[in-house]
């Protein structure tokens, strides 16, 4: 666990683990993985579904929303992440009582919210949100500001709820990015066949059918998508992919998303 160095800086807990501790090479590894994505030309989405295991595991498919949010770069101006919490038993919801996430990068601003109380366990070794700042930092520079929320077990329509507040707090400026991966340690094909029925429900909206087993981060993956149905939005997929995909071993992989949950058209 890491060693807080203060009460309002959390420092990374997973540098040099799940992503490079070295500025230089974390900066780099970022800005290929984005590069490496076709050039994108689309309405900034009102929320992203995001990977976050290792960079070299999930890099290129969370490489995918990143690349949409750097085409929007000086536009977002606040984000919204929610995601599990691994190593704490949670139940309901936790934002974290930082000012400020440290990671190789710099520091990264936390705006505080009055949507949920804040609880220092479920984020001191959490690493399913840390992972998402350094991209963040790339991708939009560092005036950005975080709401960090860990999710754990609670209801769809209650984290739906949630999630519409968090925004509604946020501003217009704001947008949403739910941190989860997909099925854990199957082989390749029994993970492909798994991922895509999670996929399935994820584009259909119907949070239901996503089992604890089959996503990590199933409580905010199921609130974003319960979030979605009510406000009118369709998720839409970017990338579907497993670790055997990038560097590991097809006898046991981890799926890993990446969607677009889209606003709503409005009509003329």
């Amino acid at each position: 666990m890491p060693t807080i160095k203060s009460d309002t800086v959390r420092p990374p807990a997973v540098a040099g683990r799940f992503y490079p501790a070295d500025p230089g090479l974390l900066r780099a590894d970022i800005e290929r993985l984005i590069a490496a994505v076709a050039p994108v030309s689309e309405p900034l989405a009102a929320a992203y579904i995001v990977p976050h295991a290792g960079y070299r595991y999930s890099g290129p498919v969370a490489a995918e929303v990143y690349a949409r949010l750097a085409a929007h770069r000086g536009r977002v101006k606040r984000v919204v992440l929610v995601g599990p919490s691994h190593h704490y038993p949670l139940r309901g919801h936790a934002a974290a009582p930082y000012a400020h996430w440290e990671t190789p990068l710099g520091e990264v601003r936390a705006a505080p919210t009055n949507v949920v109380g804040s609880s220092r366990l479920p984020h001191e070794a959490e690493h399913s949100l840390e992972v998402q700042l350094p991209f963040l930092q790339v991708a939009l520079g560092d005036d950005i500001e975080v709401t960090p929320v860990a999710f754990g077990m609670s209801q769809s329509p209650d984290s739906a709820r949630i999630i519409a507040a968090l925004l509604d707090e946020a501003g217009d400026d704001a947008v949403l990015v739910c941190s989860t991966d997909l099925s854990h340690y199957h082989d390749q094909a029994t993970a492909e066949r798994l991922d895509a029925v999670t996929a399935e429900a994820i584009r259909s909206l119907r949070p239901r059918e996503i089992a604890p087993q089959h996503a990590c981060g199933v409580f905010a993956l199921r609130g974003t998508l319960a979030w979605a149905d009510a406000t009118g939005r369709r998720p839409r997929q970017l990338a579907l992919a497993t670790s055997a995909d990038t560097v590991g071993r097809s006898e046991r992989v981890v799926g890993y998303p990446a969607f677009a949950i889209e606003r709503p058209i409005l009509a003329d």
